[in-house]
């Protein structure tokens, strides 16, 4: 029984890795560029976290079938996972902080996105140029009008030939749906780990 109960153990800390773990970003990356010299695309490149509400309503905006089936005639999307809080860290796609910083995201917030090259070469990202500083700010999941007006213009920067009324599916649907889920966490800070117990001796 011992011995039986010792192998139960041993699977159930072996079966989470034996699950595939997510490949690393330049593998993901490759296979994007892959698709997009084929497919004569630009690449999207989104990255997010399991513990960033506004990272899960672009995912969510991305997969609607109205939109999906438009943004993907121009673009490869691509999502990479960083930043994970400590449970979910297995979550994360190695390199893909690399990746982000690269891009131009270190320190930007979640979500951080960037349109790409066929090549994978840096088109523009989502930190937005501001007109009252010499810095930019990281538009995340564009809700505000500013945010989707530099989302339109990034899309027209990686896409010059995408039809206008694409665009404009893209841009009326982020505006209809401009009533925000909450905060967004900063960069660098995963939500905090639930406060442990406090134990009291009578």
């Amino acid at each position: 029984m011992k011995l039986h109960a010792f192998f139960l153990v041993v699977l159930s800390f072996a079966s989470p890795t034996a699950i595939a773990d997510p490949p690393s970003a330049d593998k993901v990356l490759t296979d994007a560029r892959a698709s997009a010299v084929a497919e004569q695309k630009a690449i999207f490149v989104h990255f997010g976290a399991s513990w960033c509400p506004w990272c899960v309503r672009l995912d969510a905006f991305l997969d609607r079938a109205d939109i999906k089936s438009v943004f993907e005639r121009y673009f490869v999307p691509v999502k990479l996972v960083v930043m994970e809080s400590a449970k979910n860290k297995p979550l994360e796609n190695p390199g893909a902080d690399v990746l982000m910083t690269n891009f131009g995201g270190a320190l930007a917030g979640l979500p951080f996105s960037a349109f790409l090259d066929a090549k994978g070469s840096l088109i523009v990202n989502s930190k937005c140029p501001s007109a009252s500083n010499s810095g930019s700010a990281n538009i995340g999941y564009p809700s505000e009008p500013a945010e989707v007006d530099w989302f339109v213009q990034m899309m027209r920067k990686a896409a010059p030939k995408m039809a206008e009324k694409d665009l404009k599916t893209i841009e009326t649907a982020l505006r209809n749906a401009s009533v925000k889920p909450g905060g967004a966490a900063p960069v660098n800070v995963p939500p905090p780990a639930s406060p442990q117990p406090t134990h009291t001796v009578p």
